[in-house]
C-alpha cells in the first residue's frame, strides 16, 4: 500500500491482476492504493469498509453481499470491457459511479478477430501443422479470399465499430447491427437490420455484452436464419453462444467454419458432462479455431485499459 496521500481522495482496493502502471496513476491523482491480486472474497468485504474505491478486473462478482460495508465507496472500476460481473442496478441504487475501459482494448479485439478469420479461410493452422509433419498439400488447403465478402457485426460499441474499419480495409462490405443505436452508417459500415444481416452475410462477428436478454442469443434457429453458409467468430461473451447449436450448424455445413475467443464455460477442467461432449466436437474439428479469451489481451491494451479507466476516474466530482 502506497501511504503517500497528497490530495487526501481516499483509499482505492485493487483485487485482481493489474499491469502495475495502475498504482502511480491513480496515486497521481491523489488517491492511495491497496493492490492485492490474490486477496479473497471475505477479505473484499472487510476491507470496503475504508474504500473510496475499488477495481476490478474479471474473477470478482460486484453484488449487495460484496458491498455490505461500503458505505464509503464513490466508484467501482472495471479494468477490461463489459460489465456482466455487477449488479448494475444495486451499484446505480447505491449512488456508486461505475467505470469500464471499454475503449482500451478495442483495438486489440479488431486485430485479434481479423488475424483469427484469416487464419481460418486461408487454412493457415491447418497447412502448419500438416508442413510440419512433411505433408504438402496445396489444392485440400485452398483458401478462401476476405475481400468483397459481405460481413454482418452485431454490437456496434466500441469493439464493434473499430472491427468494421478494420473488415472494411480488406474490401469488405461491412453491416451492422445494435439494437439500441441508430444512424451510425460512415464510410466504414451501413446500419442494417438483424434480417438483413441474416439475408446478405458471409461472415458473422459478435460484439455484444453478456446480458439476460443476450444470453444463448445464438441458437439452431439464429444460425438456420442465414441465407448463406457463414464463417463465425465470437470474441465478445462465451455464454452468448450455444456451443450445441454451433456445433450441429458446423456438421450440417451452414456455418463454414467458426472461430472462438470466448467459451460458455472457460473452465476446461470443469466442464459439465454435457459441454464435455460439446467441447469434444468442436475440438475435433479442423474449422474451428481456439484462443483462450485473449483477444483483447495484448501487452498495449494492458496499459491502455489502466489508462482509460484513470482518466474516466479523474472526471469524477
Amino acid at each position: 500500500m502506497n501511504t503517500n496521500n497528497v490530495m487526501n481522495k481516499g483509499l482505492v482496493l485493487i483485487v485482481d491482476e493489474m499491469h502495475l502502471s495502475l498504482m502511480p496513476m491513480l496515486e497521481n491523482l491523489g488517491f492511495q492504493t491497496d493492490y492485492q491480486p490474490k486477496i479473497s472474497r471475505v477479505e473484499i468485504i472487510e476491507k470496503l469498509k475504508n474504500c473510496t474505491g475499488l477495481i476490478i478486473r474479471s474473477k470478482t462478482f460486484v453484488d449487495a453481499e460484496l458491498l455490505q460495508n461500503a458505505n464509503q465507496l464513490k466508484f467501482i472500476g472495471r479494468a477490461g470491457a463489459g460489465l456482466d460481473l455487477i449488479d448494475i442496478d444495486y451499484v446505480e441504487r447505491r449512488n456508486i459511479a461505475l467505470f469500464a475501459a471499454n475503449e482500451g482494448n478495442r483495438v486489440a479485439v479488431a486485430e485479434h478477430v481479423l488475424g483469427m478469420v484469416l487464419c481460418l479461410m486461408n487454412n493457415i493452422l491447418i497447412a502448419d501443422k500438416e508442413v510440419r509433419n512433411g505433408v504438402w498439400q496445396r489444392e485440400k488447403n485452398r483458401g478462401y479470399e476476405l475481400m468483397g465478402k459481405t460481413v454482418g457485426i452485431i454490437g456496434y460499441g466500441n469493439n464493434g465499430s473499430e472491427t468494421a474499419k478494420r473488415f472494411r480495409a480488406f474490401g469488405c462490405k461491412v453491416l451492422a447491427y445494435d439494437k439500441y443505436k441508430t444512424s451510425f452508417s460512415d464510410e466504414f459500415v451501413e446500419e442494417a437490420s438483424l434480417e438483413r444481416i441474416f439475408d446478405e452475410a458471409e461472415v458473422l462477428s459478435l460484439h455484444i455484452p453478456l446480458t439476460s436478454e443476450s444470453s444463448q442469443m445464438v441458437n439452431n434457429e439464429f444460425l438456420a436464419s442465414f441465407k448463406h453458409n457463414i464463417f463465425f467468430v465470437n470474441a465478445s461473451r462465451g455464454e452468448i453462444v450455444s456451443l450445441s447449436a454451433l456445433a450441429d450448424s458446423l456438421d450440417e455445413g451452414k456455418v463454414k467454419g467458426a472461430c472462438l475467443d470466448v467459451l460458455e464455460n472457460e473452465k476446461l477442467q470443469k466442464l459439465t458432462l454435457d459441454q464435455q461432449v460439446v467441447f469434444e466436437r468442436l475440438k475435433s474439428s479442423e474449422r474451428v479455431i481456439f484462443t483462450p479469451h485473449i483477444a483483447g489481451w495484448t501487452f498495449e491494451s494492458y496499459v491502455k485499459i489502466n489508462e482509460v479507466l484513470v482518466e474516466k476516474i479523474a472526471s469524477l466530482k
